[in-house]
C-alpha cells in the first residue's frame, strides 16, 4: 500500500500541461445531440485521444516526468486496457519494453491493440490482478511501474482536462466524470478547485458497482458486492483508501446509473454525435442524460472509445450485451 495522496498543485498541472504538448491532444467539447429538457450537456471527446482514451495523459506524464535512466528496463502497469495502452504507446515512442498485466476478463479489442502496440502481456487470475494494483507493483516484473491512479504526475496529467474544460466553456456549472480509481475525477477537480471553485465535481458509478457511493455511505471505504457487466475499467469492489482522503475533499455528489442506461448513451452517442464510447467512457453521459443533479449546464468527460465491435453491434440493435 501506498501512502495518502495528496492534491497537485497549479504549477505541478501547467507543468504536465508543457510536456503532453504534441502528444495528447486538447480534446473537442461538443453539445450532446439528445440532453435532457432544461439542461445543456457538453461531451469531452477524451475518447479521440491517440490511444482511444484519456489515459494517455497520466500515463504520458508519469513517464515523462521521470528520469531517462528510470526507463531502460522498461515500464509495466496493471489495467484493464487503456492504461496499458498508454503504456505501450508511451513505450513505443520511447524505443523501450513495455508490460500490460491485465485480467482475465479484460477487453479482447484492447488486447488485440495492446498487441499491435508491441506490448508484452501478462494475464493474471482477477484476485491476483487487483491485488498487484493495491500494492502498486508485481513480484517478477521487470521494469517501473507506472501507477495511472495515485502517482502526483499522473494526478497532473488528468488534471490538464480540467484545466481545458474550463477554457472550451468557463460557464460550465458541473463536471461529470467517470469514476473508476479515482485519478481522473480527483485530477480534474484539483484544477477546477484552484481556477473554478463553485463548479460541482460528479462522479459517476454503477448502479450495479459503486464503490465511491459505498464509501461515502459507510463513512470510508468498504468491500461492495460490484458486477460492472459489458462495463470495464470502473466498478471495482473498494476505493484504494490512499485515494479516499482526497476523494472526501474533492468530490461533490455521487450519480449511478444502470448498466441499461450506459448502453442507451452509447446508442445516443452514435446516434446523434457519430461517436463511439465505451461502457466507462459512457457512465457520465449516461448520468447527465438522467438530468438528476441542479445545474443547468454540465460537460460530461467521455474517458474512452475502446469498445468492441461485437458489444457495440449488440447495443446499436437496442439491446444490454450481457
Amino acid at each position: 500500500m501506498q501512502g495518502e495522496v495528496k492534491p497537485v498543485t497549479m504549477a505541478q498541472i501547467e507543468a504536465a500541461r508543457a510536456r503532453l504538448h504534441g502528444l495528447a491532444l486538447v480534446s473537442p467539447l461538443v453539445p450532446c445531440g439528445a440532453a435532457p429538457h432544461g439542461k445543456t450537456v457538453l461531451l469531452k471527446l477524451e475518447n479521440l485521444q491517440p490511444i482511444g482514451s484519456f489515459k494517455i495523459r497520466p500515463i504520458g506524464n508519469a513517464v515523462l516526468a521521470r528520469a531517462p535512466a528510470d526507463l531502460t528496463s522498461g515500464i509495466y502497469t496493471t489495467s484493464t486496457g487503456n492504461s496499458a495502452l498508454g503504456v505501450a504507446w508511451m513505450a513505443r515512442r520511447l524505443g523501450i519494453a513495455a508490460t500490460a498485466v491485465v485480467p482475465e476478463n479484460a477487453p479482447q479489442g484492447k488486447i488485440a491493440k495492446l498487441r499491435r502496440l508491441g506490448a508484452r502481456i501478462d494475464i493474471r487470475p482477477i484476485e491476483e490482478w487487483w491485488r498487484a494494483i493495491e500494492t502498486g507493483a508485481l513480484a517478477g516484473q521487470e521494469g517501473l511501474y507506472i501507477d495511472a491512479v495515485r502517482d502526483p504526475a499522473s494526478l497532473a496529467g488528468d488534471a490538464t482536462i480540467g484545466l481545458e474544460i474550463l477554457a472550451q466553456s468557463p460557464d460550465i456549472e458541473a463536471i461529470l466524470i467517470p469514476f473508476g480509481g479515482g485519478g481522473l475525477a480527483c485530477g480534474i477537480a484539483c484544477a477546477v478547485r484552484a481556477l473554478a471553485p463553485t463548479v460541482k465535481i460528479i462522479a459517476c458509478e454503477l448502479a450495479s458497482a459503486h464503490p465511491l457511493e459505498a464509501a461515502f455511505s459507510a463513512g470510508g471505504p468498504t468491500e461492495t458486492p460490484h458486477a460492472p457487466g459489458f462495463v470495464s475499467g470502473v466498478g471495482f469492489g473498494t476505493v484504494l483508501p490512499e485515494m479516499w482522503p482526497l476523494l472526501k475533499g474533492m468530490i461533490d455528489e455521487v450519480i449511478t446509473v444502470s448498466l441499461a442506461d450506459v448502453a442507451a448513451a452509447i446508442k445516443v452517442m452514435v446516434e446523434h454525435n457519430r461517436v463511439v464510447a465505451e461502457g466507462a467512457g459512457a457512465v457520465s453521459v449516461a448520468a447527465a442524460l438522467s438530468g438528476r443533479y441542479a445545474a443547468a449546464k454540465v460537460c460530461a468527460v467521455v474517458s474512452g472509445g475502446n469498445l468492441d465491435t461485437a458489444i457495440l453491434a449488440t447495443i446499436l440493435d437496442g439491446r444490454v450485451p450481457t
